[in-house]
């Protein structure tokens, strides 16, 4: 269940206007909300890194790593299906217009049965690795390396690519791509009626975030507003609520 993007609206709204502190505006809410949100998204990797390092428990509500879990699949995309785009292995991920990570790389071959797992490996690594005799890949233990790729028109390496080896053949070799995508753009879409903006659903998009992190995106979003309308008592209010959250989340 995602979070109701007009809820965090109007609960912005109503404390930052409160004593009429200031106005946040529909285009200014918007910016603030996306930005919220891939703040929450990221600091998910960050948690999860540091979480794992700590002993768990038995209780699986109250375990970090598996709420942590819980909220990052809600972003997990499984075995998108692409072939080489040439003999030598490059794989072009510019469909995945929401990669964020890659997390799982399998390599269908002709000559073996089912699809085997491939190894992700830096450059350097690759020319250690692949040279030799004993780590070399075959296709029963392919490697890939992920690298940034130019787009013709731009000249920019702006395009998302892989190289698998052994180089599957096209177009019958097959990759299929598992990836953590990127949280959705969150819009709060309104009519206009007299001098009112008037929350429109057809036109909004909620947040994709679990639902236990509603009241992160409020505080978040205030901190963000009180530094626009330049308001230090909103900001520190929002800071406060959401270190107090973390701690209560850390120990």
């Amino acid at each position: 269940m995602a979070v109701s993007i007009d809820t965090v609206y109007q609960r912005v709204l109503a404390i930052a206007n409160k004593e009429q502190r200031g106005y946040i505006t529909p285009q200014e809410f918007n910016l603030f909300a996306n930005q919220a949100q891939m703040d929450i998204f990221e600091q998910y990797f960050y948690d999860q890194n540091q979480f794992l390092r700590l002993p768990g428990n038995d209780t699986s509500y109250s375990d970090m790593v598996t709420n942590i879990e819980e909220k990052i699949s809600i972003f997990e995309r499984y075995d998108s299906r692409f072939v080489a785009v040439n003999n030598y292995g490059d794989v072009v991920l510019d469909t995945l217009e929401d990669l964020y990570r890659i997390g799982m790389v399998r390599v269908d071959y002709d000559s073996e049965s089912g699809f085997r797992l491939a190894e992700k490996l830096s450059i350097k690594e690759l020319m250690t690795y692949g040279t030799s005799p004993l780590t070399k890949q075959t296709k029963k233990r392919p490697f890939y390396v992920r690298y940034p790729a130019k787009t013709g028109s731009t000249n920019k390496f702006d395009r998302e690519r892989i190289k698998v080896y052994p180089y599957p053949k096209p177009p019958t070799e097959r990759v299929l791509v598992s990836y953590i995508a990127k949280p959705s753009k969150a819009v709060w879409g309104y009519v206009v009626v007299g001098e009112n903006a008037l929350y429109e659903e057809s036109s909004s998009d909620n947040f994709e975030l679990h639902v236990s992190e509603e009241n992160n995106l409020v505080m978040k979003i205030l901190a963000l507003a009180g530094i626009a309308i330049k308001d230090a008592t909103v900001y520190q209010a929002a800071s406060t609520e959401e270190t107090k959250s973390i701690q209560q989340q850390k120990q």
